[in-house]
């Protein structure tokens, strides 16, 4: 997603075609459901995994580009910052021994991506927000070298105004500000991608929803950032306030929304 994005400034007129393309899409979109032309499903899920490089200190390294040379393979891509990678899993058919096939190839995968990051003297982790990570390494210019994330931070920035926001009040309180997205570059996380037709769309989406609360608090990873303990899981509100284009006014009152998606894993 995004890949193709050239550097360059988006004006009044780049933000008419893309409404007009959206229009197209979702009548497009509507078409298709009304003439029933999906294909026949074949229950397959996905997954894809944010990952942190990290030196033998435990600090962020900011060295994707240099990973995903060694790593050399499309099922790797970049993340928002220089520290972030992420590693997509071929989707697999649900049924059989599926979770086992998905374990094992993710196994391979980190593995074969740790060694390759081994040979710059990083390593590859897991988690939630890592706990390392500073004020200073969370700034623009460690945004990872790809067009398409200079332009969503310009694109946010403008859109905002003014400087972001950090201010979250956990087992102690951070506040701070930020002239960048980048802090949304501290939350990483599991994704899971399933095909389902479009009938059951509706009952799927309601149940991912109703076990949302279950999985947060299992997979709560998350508690401390800029050497503060927050919440047990700090990525909601940091993911929130770090891409809010609002200002407090509206925030205040609860007009408009907040960004809801990734940065384009």
């Amino acid at each position: 997603m995004g890949e193709k994005v050239a550097a360059g400034r988006f004006d009044l007129s780049d933000r008419q075609r893309y409404r007009d393309k959206l229009r197209r899409c979702l009548t497009g979109l509507e078409r298709l459901l009304a003439e029933q032309r999906f294909d026949r499903p074949k229950n397959l899920m996905g997954l894809e995994i944010e990952l942190n490089l990290l030196g033998a200190d435990g600090m962020p390294k900011m060295l994707n580009a240099q990973v995903l040379e060694r790593i050399a393979s499309r099922d790797f891509q970049t993340e928002l910052a220089m520290f972030n990678l992420e590693v997509n899993i071929t989707p697999h058919r649900l049924g059989g021994r599926v979770f086992d096939r998905l374990a094992e190839e993710i196994r391979t995968s980190l593995a074969y991506a740790d060694r390759k990051a081994g040979e710059l003297d990083a390593s590859v982790v897991m988690i939630g927000i890592l706990p390392t990570l500073d004020r200073d390494d969370l700034v623009s210019s460690n945004l990872s070298d790809v067009d398409r994330y200079a332009l969503l931070n310009e694109q946010i920035v403008a859109a905002r105004g003014e400087d972001f926001r950090l201010d979250i009040d956990g087992v102690e309180r951070l506040t701070c500000t930020s002239k960048s997205i980048a802090p949304e570059a501290a939350c990483t996380s599991v994704q899971l991608h399933l095909q389902v037709t479009p009938a059951r769309f509706a009952d799927v989406w309601n149940a991912a929803q109703a076990v949302t609360a279950a999985q947060i608090a299992v997979g709560a990873n998350s508690p401390f950032l800029f050497g503060r303990e927050l919440w047990r899981e700090s990525r909601p509100p940091l993911f929130q306030q770090s891409t809010d284009t609002r200002p407090p006014e509206l925030q205040a009152q609860g007009c408009g929304r907040a960004p809801g998606s990734g940065s384009g894993g």
